[in-house]
């Protein structure tokens, strides 16, 4: 069969979604493609433990000195991309808390977030992926939660640190290797150069 036979035999639906993933790629091309999204691997006995016993934690913010200093530096930062004043402390005070619970850098949470998700809460990757960090809905159905909403900030954020820190002890405290892990890029650098990009450049603090 010819490719102008296959061509014509396509039915319309089919067209459509061609059209649809050219215009995607086009788009890629001019406005610069996303990060892929994280296609974390599927959860053990150890990671579905450490999400339960996240999930069922308290939410509670300790609003210390520290933090209120860090909370109204990161805000002047976050604003062109979060111009809600409400989402954006809402943002930042659960990424102070989630972090720190997690025995991860704040900073580091939020450069994965501009990387992943560019602060759109509501934001669906091709594979599925959901909310700023850009976390798989199965981990939902493993850890038995399946109504919890992934574009909630609080589930959000509370997930995705807590796998971050887990793949961060399996790699025994090598963050590069952490972050391609939570990308599904073992092995490369690429994920991780821009996480550490996004950092030096809009998060990190002197």
């Amino acid at each position: 069969m010819t490719g102008s036979s296959i061509s014509s035999t396509r039915s319309s639906p089919e067209r459509l979604r061609a059209a649809s993933r050219l215009l995607l790629l086009l788009a890629a091309l001019l406005f610069g493609a996303p990060a892929p999204a994280a296609t974390q691997e599927r959860p053990d006995a150890e990671m579905r433990a450490l999400l339960i016993e996240a999930v069922q934690s308290s939410d509670s913010f300790n609003d210390r000195f520290d933090a209120e200093v860090w909370l109204t530096d990161m805000s002047h930062r976050l604003a062109r991309k979060v111009p809600d004043p409400e989402e954006r402390l809402l943002i930042l005070k659960t990424v102070h808390y989630e972090a720190t619970r997690a025995g991860l850098p704040p900073e580091l949470v939020l450069a994965l977030i501009e990387v992943e998700s560019n602060f759109d809460r509501f934001a669906i990757s091709s594979a599925g992926a959901r909310g700023l960090m850009q976390v798989m809905p199965f981990w939902l159905e493993e850890i038995g939660r399946p109504d919890d909403d992934l574009f909630d900030i609080r589930t959000n954020l509370r997930m995705g640190c807590t796998i971050l820190r887990l793949y961060l002890d399996r790699e025994h405290g090598d963050r590069t290797r952490a972050l391609a892990r939570y990308n599904g890029s073992v092995g490369k650098v690429w994920y991780p150069q821009r996480i550490y990009r996004a950092l030096a450049e809009r998060w990190h603090r002197l």
